[in-house]
C-alpha cells in the first residue's frame, strides 16, 4: 500500500493546543489535510530526516507545511528550525512558527533561522480556530511552493 503523503508537520506538545489545531485544520471545508504530529523536536526531524520510527518512510515525500511550536521537549523549536532549514533536502518547506512566545528574542532567532511565519498563539478559541483555518488554507491552497530542488 503506498504511503499518503503528508501535508502538514504539526509540531506540539500542548494536549489542548494539538486538539483545537487539528480541529480547525480539519474544519476547513475546502481542504483536509493529512497530518502527522510530532510531540517533540527530536520526533519532528526524525520524521523529517527518515530516522528511528520513520526510518521506513519515503525521503523523496516532504511535507507542504511544518507548523512548528517553539516550546517542545528534547529539541527546542528553534533549533528544529535551524536544523530544518541548513539542510538542503528541507530547507524549501514553509515553516511556520505557532507559539505562545511573545519574547522578541524568539520572534528575531525565528526569523534569523528562516521561519516563514511567526503566529502567536491567540488565546481566544473563536480566534485561534479561524486563525489556523486561515494558515491552512492559505500554505496549503493558495501559497505556491517552490519546485522541489535537487540536493546540492
Amino acid at each position: 500500500m503506498p504511503q499518503q503523503e503528508i501535508e502538514i508537520l504539526l509540531v506540539e506538545d500542548d494536549p489542548e493546543d494539538l486538539e483545537l489545531t487539528l480541529h480547525a485544520l480539519r474544519a476547513e471545508q475546502s481542504c483536509t489535510p493529512i497530518i502527522e504530529v510530532a510531540r517533540d523536536g527530536a520526533q519532528a526531524l526524525d520524521f523529517l530526516f527518515c530516522r528511528g520510527a520513520f526510518c521506513q518512510r519515503d525521503p523523496e515525500k516532504y511535507p507542504k507545511l511544518i507548523l512548528l511550536d517553539l516550546k517542545v521537549p528534547k529539541v527546542n523549536g528553534l533549533e528544529v528550525l535551524r536544523q530544518i532549514k541548513s539542510h538542503s533536502q528541507t530547507r524549501f518547506i514553509p515553516v511556520v512558527i505557532l507559539t505562545s512566545s511573545i519574547q522578541e528574542t524568539d520572534m528575531v532567532r525565528a526569523y534569523e533561522y528562516g521561519a516563514n511565519s511567526y503566529l502567536q498563539k491567540p488565546v481566544d478559541f473563536d480566534r485561534f480556530r479561524e486563525t489556523i483555518r486561515h494558515l491552512g488554507r492559505y500554505w496549503l491552497l493558495v501559497n505556491q511552493a517552490p519546485p522541489r530542488v535537487c540536493a546540492e
